[in-house]
């Protein structure tokens, strides 16, 4: 058995177990086999670690973007559902690099640790705390950031870390010494069940891993565990659709495949990746640009399932006792902006626990299919950049989905069947967030001029009238 290391830019991950060639790609989303859940228990390494970098520092600089907001807040106006929902009695679970303590983070419960010996509360990444901070960061009389759903609690698992490796034995052979990264599918599994295990109602998994699309994935008990979090315990799994980044994942799936309709098509890709390919359970989230238009870096695929804001990204500063914000981090004297799917996806996650609040009563599966049915598509319908289209909180919250039944395994009339013509059966019933002068002006000059026809209607009823 061959190892290949799995890297989500710029998230942590570690080793991924892979299998013999398999000549052609999968040809449809794998189904999962409840046989390989792995058991419940404590979080521990499955062999001793040692830190082997140092911890990476944030950064705050104009250059990146704002430096007292979220660029994503006002594209998203998520705020402004707060008097109906702020993510109340909603946990979420961030499995990722772990999440440090901050004054702005209301709720932090410590779920376990796979790196190392702590207890989920440590983030030598920079990258878990960024992620919860999008979730649920409270707002702040100093600066204009906040995360989706603010009242929500943040259960923190940490399960890889590009600052940690397996510790080194004079036997060590195969080359994991220069890898400086823990973190498997196997432990991810493990991570998953424990979320659910203990009370997580959304799980946002910000990791991906990525291999060509002709070599087998080992992640049956990956699909096992996402199978039972969703259908078993009812929690909403959202993750990562997956980054470029020139190493595991490296190849771009095809954009747009007219061959195929518009519909997905499993026989193309080049690159597969998980756990966004275990489409049936998970919510796989792309990323968009400030402007909407995919991102560069996004990885494309059959799996994707909506987009969010992934560039310019601002969160809570990660350092132990720091109490501000960041925009940027520093990696080995270079500055570089916050960007990725890694943190579009908890725009979606937050979105989730503001509906569980709003619409306890509805299922994991139901909410998924809410967040789907009131996305901002394109005309064209699904694509495999950016799914349905750019996750709207303010619709997911107070738009009127009208249920039809069942129709597979969701019970509600959306876009759910991903193709070319796809119809979604959602409409808006309130919308606070105000307008903007130049988004309402066509509206008003539409109003104005029924207005003139009305009038003018009316005299030439009264002319008739008095001729009478």
């Amino acid at each position: 058995m061959m190892q290949v290391t799995r890297i989500l830019t710029p998230l942590a991950t570690g080793i991924l177990a892979i299998g013999a060639p398999l000549g052609v790609a999968t040809a449809q989303a794998p189904t999962a086999d409840t046989a390989f859940l792995p058991p419940n228990g404590p979080a521990a390494p499955l062999e001793p670690t040692t830190q082997r970098e140092q911890c990476t520092i944030g950064a705050l600089d104009p250059q990146f973007g704002p430096t007292t907001s979220q660029s994503a807040e006002h594209i998203l106006r998520y705020s402004s559902v707060w008097p109906l929902s702020r993510g109340k009695g909603q946990t979420v679970a961030v499995i990722d690099t772990g999440v440090t303590p901050h004054p702005r983070l209301r709720n932090v419960i410590p779920g376990g640790d796979f790196v190392s010996s702590g207890d989920g509360t440590s983030d030598c990444d920079a990258h878990g705390t960024l992620v919860a901070g999008i979730i649920a960061a409270q707002e702040s009389p100093f600066d204009g950031f906040a995360g989706v759903a603010p009242d929500a609690t943040i259960l923190s698992i940490r399960q890889s870390s590009l600052k940690f490796g397996r510790l080194a034995t004079l036997d060590d052979t195969d080359g994991y010494q220069s890898e400086n990264s823990y973190g498997t599918v196997h432990t991810l599994a493990m991570a998953v069940r424990r979320a659910a295990d203990l009370g997580a109602t959304v799980i946002n998994i910000s990791e991906v891993a990525c291999v060509p699309a002709n070599i087998a994935l080992n992640d049956r008990a990956l699909g096992a565990a996402l199978a039972y979090a969703v259908d078993v315990k009812d929690v909403v799994v959202v993750v990562a659709a997956g980054n470029l980044d020139g190493q595991s994942c490296r190849n771009q799936n095809p954009t747009a495949d007219p061959i195929s309709g518009g519909y997905p098509n499993w026989d193309t890709i080049s690159t597969n990746v998980t756990p966004a390919r275990y489409d049936d359970y998970v919510i796989a989230v792309a990323s968009t640009d400030t402007d909407g238009a995919p991102s560069v870096f996004s990885l494309a695929g059959p799996w994707v399932d909506i987009a969010a804001p992934g560039t310019e990204i601002t969160s809570l500063d990660p350092a132990p006792g720091a109490v501000g914000l960041i925009n940027g981090q520093i990696r080995g004297g270079d500055v570089s902006g916050i960007a990725g799917t890694s943190y579009a996806t908890p725009f979606v996650a937050g979105t989730a626990a503001l509906i569980r609040e709003r619409f306890p009563h509805l299922t994991a599966r139901e909410v998924k299919d809410r967040i789907i049915a009131t996305a901002h598509s394109s005309a064209q319908g699904w694509n495999p950049q950016v799914g349905f289209g750019i996750v709207d909180p303010v619709a997911a919250v107070t738009a009127d989905v009208a249920p039809v039944g069942v129709s597979g395994s969701l019970g509600y009339a959306a876009n759910v069947e991903k193709g070319p013509h796809a119809e979604k059966a959602s409409e808006r019933i309130s919308a606070p967030e105000p307008e903007t002068d130049e988004s309402a002006l066509p509206r008003v000059i539409a109003g104005l001029v029924a207005f003139g026809f009305l009038v003018t209607a009316l005299t030439a009823l009264l002319l008739i009238s008095s001729r009478k």
